[in-house]
């Protein structure tokens, strides 16, 4: 039994079945908004965009009690917060932080669609960029 197995027997189908939806789109648009922030007339609205995409992931993941995801994007949204409060351009450190971490979210993307065990949690996510380079 996978991940989804696990959501649809612990959870209404309608619900998980939204958050699938919901998974999806932002994990596609992810890398988009990621790579814009190396455009200086991008960086400010794309911090914003993927805060509220993290925010949204470690909501809806709290409620559905996945935790590994939850914990990934409540780090990642910490560290996005101090971006936006930042003057600083996004370094290239960061940037491809937040690119390896678009590929973990990708990753457990295929693992709903295959319904396999959420993969591990890469340790090398954990080491934060240094946001002042």
């Amino acid at each position: 039994m996978g991940i989804k197995s696990d959501l649809d027997a612990n959870f209404d189908f309608e619900i998980v079945d939204e958050f699938l939806d919901h998974y999806s789109m932002m994990v596609d648009s992810m890398e988009v908004m990621i790579l814009d922030l190396s455009k200086t007339d991008m960086q400010r609205r794309s911090i914003d965009e993927l805060f509220r995409v993290f925010h949204n992931i470690k909501s809806a993941s709290g409620y559905l009690k996945i935790e590994a995801m939850t914990r990934l994007a409540t780090l990642v949204e910490d560290e996005l917060e101090q971006l936006r409060s930042s003057s600083r351009p996004v370094n290239e450190e960061t940037i491809n932080w937040l690119l390896e971490i678009s590929d973990m979210f990708a990753a457990w993307h295929q693992n709903f669609k295959l319904d396999e065990n959420l993969a591990k949690v890469r340790f090398s996510l954990l080491k934060i960029p240094d946001l002042e380079k």
